[in-house]
């Protein structure tokens, strides 16, 4: 770990371990790790695609140029690699927010971050669909996410808006509720505007929900009290 990572980076490095997809890559992986990506990756695109019913083990072993029971040496069954795709997908989505965060210059900034976030969410839509569409499908699937990314991302999240709040910058409120709702807008947003959008969203669109977002994070929906 960096000598000068913030408290924030440094509760992402400690949680490295306890989330099933490690947040820093290794740049080393041998075969089976490797066959295990190629698996992973081809079952992303097609879950996307097709939908988790609609793509059978034998269209996954074909995408990813293997025997379909080398598929069943690396996991149980189908649900077990749309569990793991997933939640590697939404370990991804809030893992590169909450680091972000913690690198940005100002308190204030999160528009910046934001913006920034939700343009790379608009470039892997394949990612989001799987994540936010059929998670509601399946009820394992959304208990494994909940209790492996968001409640230990949401820690995260808690202490970054907790060194806020004693630094004067946000006045003082439950800091586990603020990153709750922080997070919440977030992943709504990408929700809305990519995952139900065939086509996508244009930088400006997305840099007008990341600016508003932020706003109304920062300052309500109320006009200010003259």
């Amino acid at each position: 770990m960096p000598k000068c990572a913030t408290p924030m980076v440094r509760l992402l490095f400690n949680l490295q371990g306890s989330i099933s997809m490690p947040l820093y890559k290794q740049k080393t992986i041998s075969r089976e790790e490797e066959t295990q990506e190629r698996i992973l990756k081809a079952a992303q695109k097609l879950f996307a695609r097709r939908g988790y019913g609609g793509t059978t083990t034998r269209d996954l072993a074909q995408a990813a140029g293997v025997a379909e029971g080398t598929l069943f040496r690396h996991f149980e069954n189908k649900k077990a690699i749309l569990i793991e795709v997933a939640t590697r997908g939404w370990t991804e989505i809030l893992t590169d927010l909450l680091t972000e965060l913690s690198e940005m210059a100002s308190y204030k900034a999160v528009a910046q971050v934001m913006r920034k976030r939700m343009l790379s969410l608009n470039a892997n839509t394949d990612m989001l669909r799987v994540c936010f569409m059929e998670a509601q499908f399946h009820p394992e699937l959304r208990d494994r996410i909940q209790a492996e990314v968001i409640d230990k991302m949401t820690d995260v999240a808690e202490a970054f808006f907790q060194t806020a709040m004693d630094r004067g910058v946000y006045r003082k409120m439950n800091p586990k509720v603020v990153a709750r709702i922080f997070l919440g807008m977030f992943t709504v947003s990408g929700f809305s505007q990519t995952t139900m959008s065939e086509t996508g969203s244009s930088p400006n669109d997305m840099k007008e929900m990341a600016e508003t977002l932020a706003d109304i994070f920062l300052n309500g929906v109320l006009e200010p009290q003259t």
